[in-house]
């Protein structure tokens, strides 16, 4: 029986998060990286980049959690999607990720997809 909880998220960068993206999907469950560049304490809201692409948070459903700017954050939760493409992560999980080299996350990301495919493409065969 399928549990009707939260599901997995799945791991993207802030750079797949493009409209054309297959991830851009209103409700995608996702699992997103990045350096927090500010927090609005009066909105919960977070604003974290990856290079040059940025995503707000949702954070209002979190809990123990501190905002710093300029520290790595991980977090999960579902995309939504407003008006004119605007996105912003309603999060569920949140954490800091200091010392996380986002570089190295993201090649491993990258081996991890190249993995799966394969093994998807076997399972078929």
């Amino acid at each position: 029986m399928a549990s009707a909880g939260l599901k997995p998220g799945v791991p993207v960068t802030l750079r797949e998060l493009e409209p054309s993206s297959e991830m851009f999907k209103q409700g995608a469950s996702l699992r997103v990286t990045g350096i927090l560049q500010s927090y609005d304490v009066n909105s919960a809201t977070a604003v974290i980049q990856d290079g040059s692409v940025s995503l707000k948070v949702d954070s209002q459903l979190l809990m123990d959690i501190s905002f710093r700017t300029n520290s790595a954050y991980q977090f999960i939760g579902e995309l939504l999607i407003r008006p004119e493409n605007y996105a912003i992560l309603q999060a569920h999980i949140g954490r800091i990720v200091d010392g996380l080299d986002l570089n190295l996350y993201q090649q491993a990301l990258l081996i991890r997809r190249q993995h799966e495919a394969k093994l998807w493409s076997s399972r078929r065969a």
